[in-house]
């Protein structure tokens, strides 16, 4: 695990155990921290007790205390911790400011932030698989993979310095106050948590923090697809020396997009060029990620290729909890001779209207909604494609497979979060795997689900608001 002298001595609070939670524990107690911790679950208190001290935050004296780590999922805006640590000047942070500050004590090393609106899990994931295949030392975590204090220190080796690639939700900014990325991409800003947020303005300002944390001398890249992150690029552009803040161009990659098996569509192209001018700032050359490239696989729910049956395509795009993240996934098959996509839709929506899906509705040969915006959703398309009111995924896969020509795609991609039939946007996807298997007798492959730390919400979150990232 990660530790560090700079906590030794000091007092911590912490607030839910789930995996971040935990590892956050360890790693301060193994660097000779006093710990209080707590969940609502009896479990994780039960893992320390006699090496923590096991009480809730909100009721003990917190004076002296030099930091309330929380975790993500818990709703700075309206659980009470927040106004419970200004009451004792207390900051409340997370595992990642944790790592920032453990950092002057690690071997030396180079951190990538990765944030955004949508693309973040692809881009972080990809990034570190052409690092890894340059033979750099790599670690991948934040809102991806393990905990980031719960793994090993980076080692230089002769390729190298290592590698942090660090997926970083809204919710983990708003947590951390010192981390400087050598290299940082800030993909795109649409609007989303804004339960979270006073309007898409504090939406906008929590993502552009990890530009904010980094010196005027580090590398920062931006989408530039939409206003905001246009505006962003402009004003770090000024206070940076020349061609340190700069917009993607994946535009130039686009004649070598079909090399790329599971990166297809508008939106994996930048995801793509977003990976590439961060390793490349890293050092790695085209000669290695090119080959790198063609070998990615992708992340499961994330336009990920079930199977082909009968020449019909099954894609799974569960992670796609609102319209702009299901926008580019009915773009990745333009219509042609005729619109191929059978679009399965709904859940439990965060906004209210198709968003930038409408613009893609030329793509779409039916829709079949499902859940609890399925009615909003039908009532917003009728007239415009043909729908069905599948209600059940089960019974839209079926309806699918009973109207698709050869050449189609079966689409999932709900464009809502999926609190209202599943536990998370995984169980959805996996669920819609298997029906697919189960209907068409694909053979599937074996389901390869990433751990999602950070993401993951602890026992404390879920019951303080938490939601799809």
């Amino acid at each position: 695990m990660i530790t560090s002298p700079a906590f030794s001595g000091k007092r911590y609070a912490i607030l839910g155990l789930a995996r971040s939670g935990m590892a956050a524990a360890e790693a301060l107690l193994a660097s000779g921290a006093h710990v209080t911790a707590w969940d609502r679950q009896e479990e994780p208190r039960e893992a320390l007790a006699g090496r923590a001290e096991i009480a809730d935050p909100l009721t003990i004296d917190l004076t002296g205390y030099d930091g309330i780590v929380v975790s993500p999922g818990v709703p700075l805006n309206t659980h009470p911790i927040a106004d419970r640590a200004a009451e004792f000047g207390v900051p409340v942070i997370g595992d990642i400011e944790l790592f920032a500050q453990a950092r002057a004590d690690l071997p030396p090393h180079r951190v990538i932030g990765i944030t955004g609106t949508n693309g973040k899990s692809t881009t972080t994931a990809l990034t570190a698989h052409i690092l890894e295949q340059a033979g750099l030392p790599c670690r991948m975590g934040g809102n991806i993979g393990l905990p980031v204090l719960g793994e090993d220190p980076l080692e230089p080796n002769a390729k190298g310095t290592g590698v942090y690639v660090l997926e970083l939700s809204s919710y983990q900014l708003d947590l951390t106050r010192s981390l400087a990325c050598e290299a940082a991409v800030l993909l795109n800003v649409t609007p989303d948590h804004l339960d979270r947020y006073n309007g898409f303005e504090g939406y906008a300002l929590s993502k552009g923090r990890l530009m904010a944390m980094q010196g005027s001398g580090q590398f920062a890249a931006y989408g530039c697809q939409d206003d905001t992150t246009r505006t962003m690029r402009e004003a770090e552009a000024a206070r940076r020396p020349r061609g340190l803040a700069v917009c993607l161009e994946p535009h130039q990659l686009a004649d070598l997009q079909a090399d790329w098996p599971a990166l297809q569509g508008p939106h994996n192209l930048q995801n793509a060029a977003a990976a590439i001018t961060l390793a490349e700032v890293m050092g790695v050359t085209r000669a290695q990620w090119e080959p790198a490239m063609k070998s990615f696989t992708g992340l499961p729910h994330r336009m990920e290729v079930v199977c082909t049956h009968d020449d019909v395509l099954f894609i799974n795009d569960s992670k796609a909890t609102n319209t702009a993240s299901a926008a580019p996934a009915l773009a990745a098959w333009p219509a042609g001779d005729g619109p191929r996509i059978h679009w399965i839709v709904g859940g439990l929506a965060k906004e209210d209207g198709l968003g930038e899906c409408e613009a893609q509705l030329g793509n779409v040969a039916r829709a079949y909604t499902i859940g609890e915006a399925g009615p909003r959703f039908a009532e917003l398309l009728e007239g415009r494609v043909p729908v069905e009111r599948s209600e059940l995924i089960c019974e839209a896969v079926k309806q699918a497979v009973e109207a698709a020509k050869p050449g189609d795609v079966v689409l999932l991609s709900p464009a809502c979060a999926s609190f209202d039939q599943f536990r998370d946007f995984e169980k959805r996807g996996e669920h819609f795997r298997q029906i697919v298997g189960a209907i068409t007798g694909c053979e599937l492959p074996a389901g390869n689900e990433p751990s999602l730390s950070s993401a993951s919400l602890s026992s404390a979150s879920l019951s303080s608001g938490g939601g799809n990232k």
